[in-house]
């Protein structure tokens, strides 16, 4: 059963490559971080702060691009961790179908801040098991 998270803190270093963010559960306390790029980074506190571009970015491209074809976002699911690479899925739903878009979860995050209201995160169960060791 997926759990819901949320976004809980974004460290943006501008003298490191490797940026975090933290997922945190919605109803209870456990968390873990992400290493991420960046540039998916920055779109994400964009998206945090709601900070619009006069011109869409890469994300929200792909959210108009979606909508244009009739697809309604539903959610994000980071669905997988596999030698320590984290797999992720934008969830659409289209003419009563649910389709799932592999994703990094960087961008998927992004995605669901660029979504206006944003789009529920969702974590499988076992790799919140496995990322935070409970």
């Amino acid at each position: 059963m997926p759990v819901q998270m949320q976004l809980s803190r974004i460290i943006i270093s501008e003298i490191n490559e490797q940026q975090f963010i933290y997922l945190k559960e919605v109803d209870g306390d456990r968390q873990f971080p992400i290493l991420i790029g960046l540039a998916e980074a920055t779109a994400i506190n964009a998206g945090v702060r709601r900070i619009r571009s006069p011109r869409p970015r890469t994300h929200e491209l792909l959210i108009g691009a979606i909508e244009a074809m009739g697809g309604e976002l539903d959610s994000i699911a980071i669905s997988e961790l596999r030698d320590h690479i984290y797999y992720a899925r934008i969830r659409v739903r289209r003419e009563g179908e649910l389709i799932e878009i592999d994703s990094r979860p960087s961008d998927a995050i992004a995605v669901a801040f660029a979504s206006d209201p944003p789009l529920p995160i969702y974590v499988a169960e076992e790799v919140l098991e496995e990322s935070t060791g409970s």
